[in-house]
Order: C-alpha cells, then sequence, then structure tokens
C-alpha cells in the first residue's frame, strides 16, 4: 500500500487482505456530508490584518509557513499533532488534521501577498484509502475539511499539495531565522480576540486548580499522588479545551526544588507543600500558565508560610513594575531585590548586592504568553528581552525559591522546600491588569478556600449515605527560620 500523495509505501498493519470485490462495494454507497455552509474560523475576522502586518515585512518575497508534520512516537503510533503556532496565527486552524499543511504569502505586487492554503484533500470515498490508511484514511482519524469548506472557514483561497515532497521554494518560517524572529515578533501584543482567549484558558486553568484541591483525600492516600494530580488536571484540560498547555508539573515535597518536575510519580506528604504549575490550552490553542504552592495539610506551618511570604512579596513587587514603556527585564529586577533582601534578613546571604542570591531562585520571573507557554521565543533581544512593555503584551509573573534538600549553606529548617508563585498578566494603558486573580495568592486566602473546597466535598452516593472528606492532617509543626 502507499500513500495516495507521495507515493511512498505504507504497511497494512495487521488487517487481512482486501478481495476486489470488497473494494467494489466499500466504493459506493457513501451519502454526502457536507459542512455547514456557514462554517467559519473562530479567527478569521483576525488573521486578514495578521497576514497583511507580515506581508509588510517582507514585500515580494515569497513566504513559506508549514504546519507542520506528524511525528511518530513508537513504532507505527504519532504524537498527537499540534500545528506550528505561526500557522494557527495566520490561518485560524487548530485540528489535528492540519498536518502537513502549508500556508504560502505568494507576492502579489511589490507591497502585498495573495495568501494560499496548501492541504491534503478529503480521503474520496472511491479511493481505498479513506478505510485502509491508518494515518490518513478518515475511517481511522476522522473527516477533514474539504477545499471549499477549509476556503470558507479561512477566507484563504485553497490548493491541493498534491505530490510535492516539500512546500513551494520560498522563506520557510520553520528554518529562516529572519522569518522567524518576524512571526515571533508580530505575536507579541496580543489582539482583542486573543485576550479574550488567553482569559478563557485562565477561567479553566482555575477550576482545574479547584479540582486538584477536592481530589486531594484521594491524591494523599495514593502511592503515587503526584501522578493522582496530574490526572485530574488533566480531565479538566481535555474535558474543557485541547489539553495541556505544557507538561503539568506537580511537586511535593522537595520535588518543588526541581523547577521542571514532570515525572510526577512521587506520594504526597501532607506535612509538605505541594507546587502545581499547570494550564489548560484551548480549543484555540491559547494557553494559559498558573502557579500555585498549596500546603498539602490545609494550612501552612510556620517555616513554609515565611519562605511563602518572601516570595509572594517578591510576586507583588515584580506586577507592581508591569507598565507601558517599563523595560522588560524591570520586574524581574524587582521581584530579585526583595528575594536579595529577605534572604539578607534571614542570615542566609552576608549582603543583598550581587547575584548570590540566585542560587536559590536561579530562573527568570516570567515570560510572555499566548499560542506557546514560553510565546514569541524566536524574537530578537531587542524587541522582547531587551525591549519595552506595551500595551496588549501578556506575560506571567512567577518568582519561586528552590531550597535544595542538600544545601549546606542553608539552615536545617529551610532544606527542600520549593515555592512558586505565578500569574498571567495583560499590560493595560494604566499598568496591568491580573487575569489569574480568581486564584487566591496570599496565604490566609490559600487556606480559606482549601479548606471550604475540601470541607465542602462529599465521598459515595447521594442523600443520607454520603459520608464528609477526610478531616485534614494536623500540619507539621517545625521551628521557624532564624533571622538577623
Amino acid at each position: 500500500m502507499h500513500d495516495p500523495l507521495t507515493g511512498a509505501p505504507r504497511t497494512a498493519g495487521h488487517d487481512l487482505p482486501v478481495s476486489p470485490e470488497f473494494e467494489v462495494f466499500m466504493a459506493g454507497g457513501w451519502a454526502p456530508t457536507p459542512l455547514p455552509a456557514d462554517i467559519r474560523s473562530a479567527a478569521a475576522d483576525f488573521t486578514p490584518a495578521r497576514r497583511a502586518r507580515l506581508s509588510a515585512r517582507f514585500p515580494g518575497e515569497r513566504l513559506v509557513i508549514p504546519a507542520g508534520e506528524l511525528k511518530v512516537r513508537s513504532n507505527d503510533c504519532d504524537h498527537r499533532f499540534r500545528p506550528y503556532s505561526a500557522y494557527t496565527w495566520l490561518t485560524g486552524l487548530t485540528g489535528e488534521e492540519q498536518a502537513g499543511h502549508v500556508l504560502v504569502l505568494e507576492p502579489d505586487g511589490p507591497h502585498r501577498h495573495e495568501a494560499v492554503l496548501y492541504v491534503r484533500p478529503r480521503s474520496p470515498r472511491t479511493d481505498g484509502g479513506f478505510y485502509r490508511d491508518r494515518r490518513y484514511g478518515e475511517f481511522w482519524v476522522g473527516r477533514r475539511p474539504d477545499l471549499d469548506e477549509t476556503a470558507r472557514m479561512t477566507g484563504i483561497r485553497c490548493a491541493v499539495i498534491g505530490d510535492r515532497a516539500e512546500p513551494p521554494p520560498g522563506r520557510d518560517a520553520t528554518v529562516d531565522a529572519e522569518l522567524s524572529a518576524a512571526l515571533s515578533e508580530l505575536r507579541l501584543i496580543k489582539d482583542a480576540w486573543e485576550v479574550g482567549q488567553l482569559q478563557l484558558a485562565v477561567g479553566h486553568t482555575v477550576a482545574g486548580f479547584e479540582d486538584v484541591v477536592r481530589a486531594l483525600p484521594r491524591a494523599l492516600a495514593h502511592p503515587r499522588g503526584e501522578r493522582w494530580i496530574e490526572g485530574v488536571f488533566g480531565l479538566r484540560a481535555r474535558a474543557e479545551g485541547n489539553g495541556t498547555g505544557y507538561e503539568t508539573i506537580v511537586a511535593s515535597g522537595v520535588h518543588a526544588c526541581v523547577l521542571h518536575w514532570i515525572r510526577n510519580d512521587g506520594p504526597l506528604d501532607a506535612r509538605r507543600l505541594l507546587l502545581l504549575d499547570a494550564g489548560v490550552e484551548t480549543d484555540s490553542l491559547y494557553t494559559a500558565d498558573i502557579t500555585r504552592t498549596l500546603p498539602l495539610s490545609g494550612r501552612y506551618s510556620p517555616v513554609q508560610r515565611q519562605v511563602y511570604d518572601l516570595v509572594l512579596a517578591a510576586q507583588d513587587a515584580g506586577i507592581a513594575a508591569l507598565r507601558p514603556g517599563a523595560s522588560f527585564r524591570d520586574f524581574h529586577r524587582a521581584a530579585m531585590r526583595v528575594i536579595a533582601e529577605g534572604l539578607t534578613e534571614w542570615g542566609v546571604l552576608k549582603s543583598p548586592e550581587g547575584d548570590f542570591h540566585r542560587r536559590y531562585t536561579l530562573c527568570s520571573s516570567g515570560h510572555m504568553l499566548g499560542l506557546d507557554v514560553h510565546d514569541c521565543a524566536q524574537a530578537r533581544a531587542e524587541s522582547y528581552l531587551d525591549g519595552v512593555l506595551a500595551e496588549g503584551q501578556v506575560l506571567t509573573v512567577e518568582p519561586g525559591l528552590y531550597l535544595q534538600a542538600d544545601d549546606e549553606t542553608l539552615p536545617d529548617e529551610l532544606r527542600g522546600i520549593g515555592v512558586r508563585i505565578e500569574d498571567d498578566l495583560v499590560i493595560t494603558a494604566e499598568g496591568a491588569r491580573l487575569m489569574s486573580g480568581a486564584l487566591p495568592r496570599t496565604p490566609d486566602a490559600i487556606e480559606a478556600w482549601m479548606g471550604e473546597l475540601i470541607e465542602s466535598r462529599w465521598i459515595g452516593g447521594g442523600g443520607r449515605n454520603r459520608t464528609r472528606a477526610p478531616a485534614r492532617t494536623t500540619p507539621l509543626q517545625t521551628t521557624p527560620v532564624r533571622t538577623t
């Protein structure tokens, strides 16, 4: 068997050979299944302006923006496909059926381009591929829009990608550094629709955090409670959106000191903290990115609260530094000043000067957010990292303290505590709006929120046979941190 477009041989899997009589039988008797005549991408009103801005950057040049190709996970199983973010931003198309598709901006005069979408056509019912091709056949992976339907969805002229092994010659966004940088820079400022999608992602993520807190009694009882929490949040992400925007970090105890802990295979200890870094990605592929560090007992111990309070003060300082025209790095510097001064007050550092505080906090305090969790990452430094903030940008503020369990520069009571607080904000004319404010940030508010969610959770059936969720475990009593 061969791919109907590329001609490459394909194995037939475990299926029995198909008889000529069966081929004839399968080729007939199919009713038409057109999509609605008014089908249209939710972003279609915004994508023409986005393409025009890109066109103005590269007059007279052919621009090639592939959706990307399927990637094999193992043997004959592919990873779940997600289109290249710039392709989605320019077309409004998001589905798994976009694999292999290519947007081309063809020069059409000195100062404009015509957009053409090269797409894989539907599997015709006269060709056995629709039921025999496991990778693209519609019986295997679902119906694809045809060319006319795709044109109606996007407002872009469509053509069959044919048997072309490579996209048309021109600047390819996946390999051309200048084009890739331009696409990132154009995406730095979100339009109103994008901000709305990001707020939707934040709302779903808040609901996912509430799900997690309600699930804590069962997760605490499971030998791999971190995985239980990951699954609970993942259910919300798949039920409400496309899935998670990145691998969920569920880090309990010392695992919270691993910045990108995604093994999520540890138990939960009610005496410790849980660092949860998670975001729902909407069907439009915009993601939230929120972190909370929660007391698994429901209440922070004195030392946990002291560390949390310092990180919260750092985040408050970072948020206060957000405004149009401010340097992008200003909010990180403001947060780190608070961290350095706090570590000095605790006696961990001799002085807040220098960069010695980085041993305990390590990474930057935030990043742009959008279609990618670390959005616009190919933008030139002068436009992003060394640039200034502008109204319409969406970013995270996420300082943290990661006090390693084996760090002998720390007092014993601090070792093994990791705290990060992360929120999503949009830059406004007046400063910044906290998009994730529905999740509590202060220790008192978090304790009250967790108590309400856990105490209101019922386990079992209805009526009088229901039982209360288990009471919260008594918090670990620890000695307060020594201060100077």
